[in-house]
């Protein structure tokens, strides 16, 4: 059942006040180098419930007159064809995807940076297709003895044969299409060029998990580490953050292994570091418009076990090991809750057993569970869904809102010319059927229109989905999980 556990106007505007004032505290010029997903965080809107999928790009845009943003890539991702998982399209391209989006929305985007440039002639036929699209380039250079070399680093040498971004406004927001692009050392590359030229410049970093003033064992920390197992994030106390405060705030390792080489790096710049700890460095103020605690934990107990169900999904395709799951099965141990927790994998595993096949379930807004079976024409995943948008329209179960009539085409379609050689609808197939009888038909209109009632619903098939009911299921906004089972024993899985 969905409930509201966090206040997003109040997270809005409480984050645009606390960036502002860092701006302000280093003189009118801040780099801020911004982790995670600025669009579609669909994670923060999950074990956040109330926070919205866009509220990063919200916050920006109370800040749009004052921001630019810079785009950092990797030169050896591109060189590589380096794809981002959660899009399949390579980093190169997804540069250019967030250009577009950033200005669709009324965001300057100021120049793109190519990180550990070292000539690589795909980055090279990169830069000079950005340059024909009017974006500016720059080219940032591999250090010799990064990070480590701290004078080195810090020198005309390294740092100062960068190129020098020109930018133009107060606040600079240095994104990247995925992790190891250099949005950090692009940052402190900066911050050199800017005190060389007598610019009082300061840098800040901005990610939503962990957040730093919840416990560090609390689900919503819980479920950072679940999210990122592939990662072995792993959450943990600042020690310097305690040593110098006496206060006790929560960081995760990576950030708090490279903080004393940070340190040194300011000290070797501005010949201070005003930074006593990397919590001092993030700007998240997401802690404290949380409204209700008990909603947010269950609601990042519910996001372990999904991520679970997933990585058990990729082991069993043979993409993940047991490591990663392992690690699942103690973050689940840790928040107190196991995979029986999700109520709709009984429900699923239930109705299989009792059809002896396929099966799925779906938990509608106010609790109630419904079921679908596979039939000869209908997928367990298809029956499910309609028979959720029959309950949410108010419509009787024994009424036929797709007319055999309607279904045997696309069937025939599927197998006779297409090649196909399962004639079941896949959920595209059957709403676009249901879009069809809408035309004519008044329960199917109304069916259709239930369709927004199904968002932040949750629901599990008892084998594992083709990948176009995945995606449907995302983008209806229903939180889909599969049981690590195959429907058929063969070895080759489209």
């Amino acid at each position: 059942m969905y409930r509201i556990g966090f206040d997003n106007d109040k997270y809005i505007a409480l984050q645009s006040e606390h960036i502002r004032e860092r701006i302000e505290q280093f003189g009118g010029k801040l780099y801020l180098e911004f982790g995670g997903k600025l669009f579609d965080d669909y994670h923060a809107s999950r074990v956040l419930p109330g926070f919205e999928p866009d509220s990063k790009i919200r916050m920006l845009l109370a800040l749009k007159d004052q921001a630019e943003i810079v785009i950092a890539i990797n030169a050896e991702d591109i060189e590589k064809n380096k794809v981002r998982g959660d899009l399949g399209i390579t980093y190169d391209l997804d540069v250019l995807r967030l250009i577009d989006a950033f200005r669709g929305i009324g965001l300057m985007v100021g120049s793109v940076v190519l990180t550990r440039f070292k000539g690589q002639s795909s980055a090279i036929s990169y830069e000079k297709r950005l340059a024909a699209l009017g974006v500016k380039v720059y080219r940032h250079y591999p250090i010799e003895g990064y990070p480590s070399d701290i004078p080195f680093i810090v020198s005309e040498e390294g740092y100062g044969k960068n190129d020098y971004i020109e930018t133009e406004r107060p606040l600079v927001i240095v994104t990247a299409p995925g992790p190891g692009s250099g949005k950090m050392a692009t940052c402190l590359s900066q911050l050199y060029h800017e005190n060389r030229r007598g610019i009082r410049a300061g840098y800040a970093k901005f990610e939503t998990f962990p957040i730093w003033n919840l416990p560090l064992k609390h689900p919503v920390n819980l479920a950072y580490e679940a999210a990122t197992v592939d990662l072995s994030d792993v959450n943990v106390i600042d020690p310097f953050h305690l040593d110098a405060y006496g206060v006790t705030t929560v960081n995760y390792n990576r950030d708090v292994e490279t903080f004393p080489v940070l340190r040194a790096m300011f000290e070797q710049i501005f010949g201070e570091c005003v930074y006593k700890s990397p919590t001092d460095m993030g700007v998240n103020m997401a802690g404290n418009a949380i409204s209700d605690d008990a909603v947010v934990r269950e609601a990042a107990r519910q996001e372990i076990v999904r991520r679970y169900y997933e990585e058990s999904v990729r082991r069993r395709k043979g993409m993940s090991g047991d490591k990663e799951v392992m690690k699942l099965e103690l973050l689940m141990k840790q928040a107190e809750i196991s995979p029986e927790g999700r109520s709709v994998v009984g429900a699923a595993l239930v109705k299989a057993e009792v059809t002896g096949g396929p099966a799925a379930a779906i938990e509608l807004p106010d609790g109630r569970l419904v079921t679908g079976r596979t039939s000869s024409l209908l997928g367990a995943s298809s029956a499910a869904l309609l028979n959720a948008l029959k309950i949410l329209a108010g419509i009787p179960d024994n009424v036929e809102l797709i007319s055999p009539e309607v279904i045997e085409p696309v069937q025939k379609l599927k197998v006779g010319y297409l090649g196909n050689h399962n004639p079941r609808l896949h959920l595209d197939e059957l709403l676009i059927a249901l879009s069809i009888c809408a035309v004519s038909d008044e329960n199917a209109r109304r069916a259709l229109e239930a369709l927004s009632g199904l968002r932040h619903c949750e629901a599990h098939s008892s084998v594992i989905l083709s990948q176009i009911d995945m995606d449907v299921f995302k983008k209806l906004g229903i939180n889909i999980t599969c049981s690590p089972v195959y429907q058929t024993k063969k070895l080759f899985h489209r």
